[in-house]
């Protein structure tokens, strides 16, 4: 769903002080999730379907040496105009951006509290980066949020904040997105990027298979199988792989992984959850950076 909102100023400046928690032995990796279709955790009937994503999200917590004081969740489900939008709500209520599902999935509540101090900061690395900005007092948890959220953390017990995408998709300002909040890898912030590394609607369910499969041998390769120092290059040349545009016709859902990518610095990625049988036929991945 898109914030048609430009953003046209940055935030003003805080008067609190954020308490970084710095274990330098210790960075937070960086996550790309691709987190299914609609509010699939609810619908009993679609847990066969989901089962791998289902293991591949229980599975992430256990990753980390230590729980995160909070998550940073880029979704492709909230997009501005302009610059970004930072969820500043400290009890963010719930959007249900999407449609034709069951009556009981638009009373769900994930009551993951908001982080005004995370907020602040996320102001602060944006500012310091010259990158435009907002703080964004109303907007609620979107289901590319909640949704990979209520697997990983099902007691919703960590802060989340929100960041939008920019509606222009371009790569390298996504990228340079994640190296402005690289810090927070070692300030115990758990930065994700979620969206689907395949998103075309029309063939999702009849003729993406081939390109499905395509796109994502490409992005194995780019993403962790190729040079590191070759990965952000081939990433922001993304339409040049095979497939690209029948993989996603609009890549709302492929640039948080440009941000992911951005935050990983050189560090190496891992490819931690893979489906060729999502949907019925499309094929479909999930990436770890450190």
């Amino acid at each position: 769903m898109r914030d048609s909102r430009h953003v046209a100023m940055t935030s003003s400046a805080s008067h609190h002080h954020y308490q970084a928690k710095r274990d330098p032995t210790m960075k937070m990796p960086v996550y790309f999730v691709s987190h299914g279709g609609g509010p699939w955790p609810y619908i009993p009937e679609e847990q066969d379907t989901y089962a791998l994503l289902t293991r591949s999200l229980q599975d992430i917590p256990g990753q980390l040496d230590h729980k995160p004081r909070a998550v940073l969740m880029v979704s492709a489900h909230w997009e501005a105009t302009g610059g970004f939008l930072v969820m500043s709500n400290p009890r963010p209520p719930m959007l249900y951006d999407y449609y034709g599902f069951p009556q009981h999935t638009y009373q769900i509540q994930y009551r993951a509290p908001g982080c005004a101090a995370l907020s602040e900061r996320v102001s602060q690395l944006l500012e310091k980066a010259g990158l435009p900005h907002m703080s964004d007092p109303d907007r609620g948890f979107d289901h590319g949020a909640f949704v990979p959220m209520v697997v990983m953390y099902p007691e919703a017990d960590i802060p989340m904040v929100q960041l939008s995408i920019e509606t222009h998709f371009n790569p390298k300002l996504h990228m340079d997105l994640g190296r402005a909040l690289a810090p927070l890898r070692d300030e115990d912030i758990l930065i994700i990027g979620s969206g689907l590394s395949y998103h075309n609607l029309r063939e999702i369910r009849s003729t993406g298979a081939a390109p499905s499969a395509q796109f994502d041998a490409w992005l194995q390769q780019a993403v962790v199988q190729g040079p590191i120092d070759q990965r952000l290059g081939q990433l922001e040349n993304w339409e040049q792989a095979p497939a690209a545009r029948r993989a996603h016709p609009r890549e709302d859902h492929l640039i948080p992984l440009m941000v992911a990518a951005g935050a990983a610095e050189q560090d190496p990625a891992t490819c931690i959850y893979h489906d060729t049988g999502l949907f019925s036929n499309i094929t479909a991945s999930s990436f770890r950076f450190g």
